[in-house]
């Protein structure tokens, strides 16, 4: 009779696979709240970091529906000093737009731009990146899939 030791014991660890992985719409109400706290809650539940199968190589995550995007604020003097910038390639081609601006022309991509930097700068967080829906109104077009309202504070 053979007898295992504890360094014999053959442990294994659970990884996610692709077909496995149970996809919920998850919804956050982003009226009053502030930017940077929101978007780690969107990130968190894009990347699946609330599941106990999260694989850093896979995507386990979650559908991310934000409403009411253009009541989204930030702390203090953020809102006047925050700029948003693109650069062309050309000479001259630096275009700039404040915070404010951008509320006003855009709130959608302001959510965006934040989650987005939260997000691994791979094919995986590109692909991460597109279960995100974001939209400025009260309104949004997932109401099919019972979206479970999940609070940004949290």
């Amino acid at each position: 009779m053979q007898v295992r030791r504890r360094s014999q014991v053959k442990k294994s660890t659970q990884f996610a696979k692709a077909g496995e992985v149970e996809r919920k719409w998850v919804l956050i109400d982003a009226e009053g709240a502030t930017l940077g706290r929101l978007a780690t809650t969107a990130a968190m539940a894009l990347r699946g970091k609330n599941k106990p199968q999260y694989t850093p190589n896979a995507d386990t995550g979650d559908f991310v529906v934000v409403i009411n995007a253009d009541k989204v604020v930030l702390t203090g003097v953020k809102a006047n000093h925050k700029e948003y910038w693109r650069y062309s390639g050309y000479l001259g081609g630096l275009k700039t737009e404040s915070f404010r601006e951008a509320m006003e022309k855009h709130p959608e991509r302001v959510i965006e731009h934040a989650v987005k930097g939260m997000l691994p700068k791979t094919t995986l967080g590109r692909q991460q990146a597109t279960k995100l829906k974001v939209y400025a109104g009260p309104e949004h077009p997932h109401m099919a899939q019972n979206p479970v309202q999940i609070d940004w504070r949290a």
